[in-house]
């Protein structure tokens, strides 16, 4: 089983707040990714709140994600994503995405679970070269993942770990909304 984990607990203080539920094209942001991730083939989907998540969850359509909320969500990406694991019993692997990311691709999804193979542990989207999501983690890095800290995720730990790379440029969806500069850029069709 393949489960899929939104992380979207911070407070987007670089945005200002509610990135969340701040709109593109008539959608909350954070429902682009959802509708990815529900496009996509993994078998269930968890998105992961924190700040706000009462009326993030009030004001998104869920796409069928089931809603776990991070009471850590202040210690930075790596809780949420720790918290998100956490709650994918009988998982054999994660595909973990960003809930600022609303060009993310199902096929990107479908790109980074594809590429799966015996002895790797992760399996990692990358942009013009560059890491990005989605990113797969196979359960043995699960444990693991309990005990990164800070905004960084699991990047350092993936530095470490049998991952590979899948050049997906061809699907854009690489960038995230860190600012309202860059989510009118998306609105002016940039």
């Amino acid at each position: 089983m393949i489960c899929g984990v939104v992380l979207a607990a911070g407070a987007g203080t670089r945005f200002g707040g509610g990135k969340q539920v701040a709109e593109l094209e008539g959608r909350p942001l954070l429902e682009w990714s959802l509708r990815a991730m529900a496009a996509s083939p993994v078998d269930e989907a968890v998105v992961v709140l924190g700040c706000g998540a009462e009326t993030v969850a009030e004001s998104v359509n869920l796409h069928g994600a089931r809603p776990v909320i991070c009471e850590r969500w202040q210690e930075g990406q790596s809780a949420s994503l720790a918290c998100g694991l956490a709650a994918l019993e009988g998982a054999e692997a994660a595909v973990v995405t960003l809930g600022d990311q609303p060009h993310m691709s199902p096929e990107a999804i479908e790109r980074v679970i594809a590429a799966r193979a015996p002895g790797l542990t992760a399996v990692r989207a990358t942009y013009g070269g560059g890491p990005g999501h989605p990113v797969l983690l196979e359960r043995e890095l699960f444990e693991r993942l309990r005990d990164v800290t800070g905004d960084r995720g699991a990047r350092n730990l993936l530095v470490s770990a049998n991952t590979l790379e899948v050049p997906c440029d061809d699907l854009g969806g690489g960038d995230d909304v860190d600012t309202p500069a860059q989510l009118d850029n998306l609105r002016a069709g940039g």
